[in-house]
């Protein structure tokens, strides 16, 4: 018996434990990309232990900024997209993912709020320990998102009971409202959570699951993205059901194949994730077009900084670096070199700002996105170089270790480079 908890519209939800003016109106929280970083205003900053879509790594507060501090941008134009809405805005059509200024002529009155990741973030760690303490084993699937295995622990016949009582519990604790769905699978109870909606609990047994997906659209499973979904209907797959009746097709594509047909139809998907090993950490920024070259390389150095910090965090030694480059008119460039050190601060930042510079293939066109990502994790000892590079990296490494920890405990605005902290003009 497996559970799954999804907080109702979470961002606006956690606000409105905050602000109560926001209640039973039309309200949305928007995003816009994170540009503060490249800024030098002093401002505290943390990292977010969560992750999921349009969670930001680097936590900032712009909760208390007005509608035009943060949606509009220098020029007077309304920037940003929705990342949540309320049920009342959605009424007018208002969806995830829609321009700020789409959302605002299907409903003129809809009141737009600025992100407060650190708000988020702590809701987030305060659920995942009451459900902690609640369910013998948790898996965070995202910031708002959570999976609980409740075989010998809840007998069938109390399982809609216990969830009610967690719901209340949830609300009465944390005054967030949470769908709950309840399947004799993992993922199932993930779909099954779609039909609990909103603020409710919905549990399908396992003898009538077969009937109740039959006719459920391919695309409300979750992980079947329009990809694969275009592939399923040029076989004439439409529904679940479709599905669960060509066993032989799925499992002839082998291991994508057989793991979707598995889940759809409960099949040995049983496994909660206590943990996830990260296989790569990034960090990017999308922004408007930039000709300047000395600007880009500021930015890849803040950006190596933030994410050097993310490494020491993660408590990981990388070995490859990768840098992606997106410039205007869709034009992209990617590339990656492979180390043999111990990671460090001032190579990592040299080595970045040396890929930027080797893979700026069209120096005359502007850049809209930075990319950088590390991967290929390994440990010190695996390496080999001679005594010197050795001795040289422990140092490096030493240094770094003792400016994380400044960052940790005073933000990681604390220290800066030289090179960072002057703004070029572009």
């Amino acid at each position: 018996m497996f559970i799954h908890l999804d907080l109702d519209c979470f961002f606006i939800s956690a606000h409105r434990t905050i602000d109560k003016s926001l209640e039973n109106i039309p309200a949305a929280v928007g995003g816009r990309s994170n540009l503060n970083i490249f800024s030098t205003k002093k401002e505290v900053r943390k990292i977010s232990e969560s992750s999921g879509a349009f969670v930001s790594t680097i936590l900032t507060n712009e909760g208390e900024k007005s509608f035009k501090e943060y949606f509009v941008d220098e020029s007077g134009r309304i920037r940003g997209i929705i990342t949540t809405s309320s049920y009342e805005a959605r009424a007018y059509g208002v969806k995830t993912a829609m321009s700020v200024n789409e959302a605002l002529k299907l409903c003129p009155r809809l009141k737009m709020v600025s992100p407060n990741y650190p708000l988020y973030h702590e809701l987030s760690q305060k659920l995942l320990k009451l459900l902690e303490h609640e369910i013998p084993l948790v898996e965070q699937f995202s910031i708002d998102e959570f999976f609980g295995d409740l075989r010998g622990y809840i007998e069938e016949e109390d399982v809609i009971p216990f969830a009610y009582n967690l719901k209340k519990k949830i609300e009465k604790e944390l005054n967030l409202p949470i769908s709950i769905g309840i399947a004799h699978s993992k993922y199932l109870s993930k779909l099954i959570t779609e039909y609990a909606k909103p603020d409710g609990v919905k549990y399908v047994k396992k003898d009538q699951m077969t009937s109740f997906i039959k006719d459920i659209p391919i695309k409300e499973f979750p992980g079947i993205g329009p990809g694969y979904q275009s592939r399923l209907k040029g076989y004439g797959i439409k529904t679940l059901g479709d599905i669960s009746n060509k066993k032989e097709l799925f499992y002839s594509w082998k291991k994508p194949g057989i793991d979707l047909y598995n889940k759809v139809c409960g099949i040995n998907d049983n496994v909660i994730a206590l943990s996830k090993d990260k296989k790569s950490i990034g960090i990017g920024r999308t922004f408007d077009v930039v000709y300047d070259r000395n600007e880009l390389k500021r930015r890849i150095i803040i950006l190596s900084r933030y994410l050097c910090f993310l490494v020491k965090k993660a408590n990981v030694n990388p070995l490859t670096y990768s840098i992606k480059i997106k410039y205007e008119y869709r034009i992209k460039s990617k590339n990656y070199i492979n180390v043999n050190r111990i990671f460090n601060e001032e190579d990592f930042k040299f080595n970045m700002k040396k890929l930027f510079i080797q893979n700026d293939i069209h120096p005359t066109h502007g850049v809209v996105q930075l990319n950088l990502t590390v991967s290929n994790f390994s440990k010190p000892k695996e390496f080999t170089y001679d005594l010197f590079e050795y001795e040289s990296d422990i140092k490096k490494r030493k240094l770094t270790n003792e400016i994380q920890k400044l960052r940790a405990k005073f933000g990681i605005d604390i220290i800066k480079s030289a090179s960072e902290l002057e703004e070029k003009n572009h």
